[in-house]
Formats: C-alpha cells, structure tokens, sequence
C-alpha cells in the first residue's frame, strides 16, 4: 500500500510538470514559484469537495464559496498578513486570481464577503475536515515510526477571559471568605485530577472539558528566562518527514500535559505509530500508561522534582529522542511561513481555522516534498 501512495504522488507530480504547468503558463502566462505551490497544494487538498453547494436555497445568493476557500489557501501559501492585502494581491495579480477562480477583477468579492465566509469556515471546521480526510488518504495505510508532540505559543490581539467558576468553587470561595484563615488542605484521597479522568473518559467528553478562551500563557524559554504571552496554544502531533497529524487549540494558561492524552488519542484514530515522543512538561505515570495503552513506546524527558532528580535517559531512547526536533521545525514553519504570526482574528474558532489553513498548507507542502 506504501508503494501505491508513492506511485500516486509520482504521478501527481508529473502530471503537474509535465501537463499542468506547460497548460497554465499558455493561458495565464509566466508562473512564479509561490504560484506553482499553489496549484500543487490545491490539486492535493481538493478543498472544493467539502464546500456544501448553495444552489436552491432561500435568500440572497452566495458568492463563489470554493474560489474564496482556495484564496484562503492562497494567503497562507503567500503569508499574507490580513485579509485586506490577500484581496489586493487579487486584484493586482492575473495569475494568482485566476487560480482561485475569478476571471476578472470586477469578480473579486469585498472584504466583508471574505469575513463572513471566514466566519463560515471556522463555524463547520473546514479545514480541520479537509486535514483529516487528507492525513486518511495519505498517511493511513504508513506505519509512522515516530510522533513528536508538542505545543507552541499563539499570541492574538484580544482580552484575556477570566475563567468561569463552577458553583462548588463559589461556595468555597464565599466559606473562605467567612471563615478564619486555616492552614492550606492537603488533596483529598479521592479527588482525581484531570489528567486521571482522561484515562477513563472518551474523546469528545475530553476535548469538551478542555479549556479554548484567551488567557495569559507562561513558559520557560531555551535561556532559562520566562516569557508570557495572551491568547492560545496550539498543539501538535507530527510524524516523521514534519508532517503535522493532529492539530488542537486550547487556552494560554493550559498546561501541555493537559492535552496529551486527547492528542494521543486523536493520533491514534488517524495513523498507525510505534513511539511518542514529548518533552519534560509531559513527564506523568499517566500519560505513558496511556501511551502504552495504545501499544506504543513512550520516550518522555524527565523532569526534576523537589526530592527526585531527573533521571537521565538510556542511549538508545535519547538517540531516538532527537527525532523531536520535527514538531519545533513544524512549528517555527508554521509561524514563518504559513501566517502563524499573522493572527488577525479573535476568538477560539476563527484563530484555529487561522492556523488550520496554514496546517493545510504546509501539510499538503510537504507531502510533494517527500513525494518521488
């Protein structure tokens, strides 16, 4: 089955050379590298499948969903900053308009029109759909030697929610505040944490109970200096070649051994993997239980605690440990150049169809890279 996909992409790629190319070029005249990417990402995603047609419906008319989702896929393979400078990119360039699919200026919608289709995208997830199906057909039948996973910082330009109480927590709160002061509890025998409710729960119930409203996140940066920030994380599980297999939003202030077991599990409904690897942060008794569940080896760096030192590992899992470097070189691409850094938009779901796209991309990107 691996050498049916290889023959597939091969194939792909020389039709796209040797046909596709020599045609555009005739009509739209000479393409650029970016727009060449283009054409490939968008003839390996088939984005325009998962547009849900508008014809026969009451009300106004929409415009052209599926060329506005291609120029979506356009500003993150461009990395374009705004909405505003992909319209003029549009409206400027023949080739590129082309390609998402208006044949005249006149054609290219208003900005408003781009911000509601936006806002459509991100309410049905479609790129998170169009990422699965493409991580199905490409990466299911491939037995992924290692999955790295880790999560990065998204700063945005909104306000930090306070978190909502729960009504045990307000009752605490307004005893606390009539008591006198008392001596800090100890936790109680049988309160579990999240991490331990994880393992008894399913994956919709764990991702509901995950937090997604902006916060202030912390971290320890590689110098030692803590650094903050507001707004999200994004977490990612990425396969050997950097390919990104599972994607997740939580809020800043979550802590990343909080969505390791929903990642995993994720993970595991996509690809066949034999070892997880994760940094110090995700150092839990829990978490490699979980992963072994799944039949697979985890490899966790140890963390110093009060009374027990990190342990160091053995050769030969740190020698596969240093395959973990492909979810930070996934991450800094991202942030480079598929509009990472270029968060416009506020709220958990349009950041996240945000960075779907730019997911898209460089997923799509570097399954051509690996193709023959």
């Amino acid at each position: 089955m691996q050498n049916i996909l290889l023959e597939t992409l091969a194939q792909f790629g020389s039709i796209l050379q040797d046909r596709l190319f020599p045609r555009l070029e005739e009509e739209l005249g000479p393409l650029s590298e970016k727009h060449r990417q283009l054409v490939k990402v968008l003839g390996l995603l088939e984005i325009d499948r998962w547009i849900p047609s508008r014809r026969g419906r009451v009300g106004r008319p929409q415009r052209d969903r599926c060329a506005i989702a291609r120029a979506f896929v356009a500003k993150a393979v461009c990395n374009f900053g705004t909405t505003s400078a992909l319209r003029d990119h549009l409206r400027t360039d023949a080739a590129l308009r082309r390609i998402c699919g208006w044949e005249s200026v006149r054609r290219v919608p208003d900005e408003s029109v781009f911000s509601r289709a936006f806002a459509d995208f991100a309410e049905t997830e479609l790129a998170q759909q169009v990422h699965a199906a493409l991580i199905v057909k490409t990466q299911a039948e491939r037995l992924i030697g290692h999955v790295s996973r880790d999560s990065t910082a998204i700063a945005v330009r909104e306000r930090p929610v306070k978190p909502p109480e729960t009504a045990e927590e307000s009752r605490e709160k307004a005893a606390r505040a009539k008591a006198p002061r008392k001596p800090r509890r100890s936790k109680k025998p049988c309160e579990q944490t999240r991490i331990e409710r994880q393992l008894l729960m399913t994956l919709p119930a764990m991702l509901t109970e995950l937090p997604r409203y902006c916060a202030i996140g912390c971290k320890t940066n590689s110098h030692g200096r803590k650094e903050t920030w507001r707004g999200y994380k994004l977490h990612l599980d990425v396969a050997d070649g950097q390919i990104p297999i599972s994607c997740l939003l939580t809020s800043a202030s979550l802590h990343d051994s909080q969505a390791a077991i929903p990642m995993a599990t994720l993970t595991a409904t996509r690809v066949t993997s034999l070892y997880d690897l994760m940094d110090s942060a995700y150092d839990s008794k829990f978490i490699r239980q979980h992963s072994r569940g799944l039949g697979h080896v985890p490899i966790i760096d140890s963390q110093a605690r009060r009374f027990k030192p990190a342990l160091p590992m053995l050769p030969h899992e740190a020698n596969r440990f240093r395959e973990r470097t492909t979810v930070e070189r996934v991450n800094a691409r991202l942030k480079d150049e598929f509009g990472g850094r270029n968060v416009r938009v506020r709220g958990a779901l349009k950041v996240m169809a945000h960075l779907m796209f730019g997911i898209l991309v460089l997923t799509a990107d570097q399954i051509v890279r690996l193709s023959p």
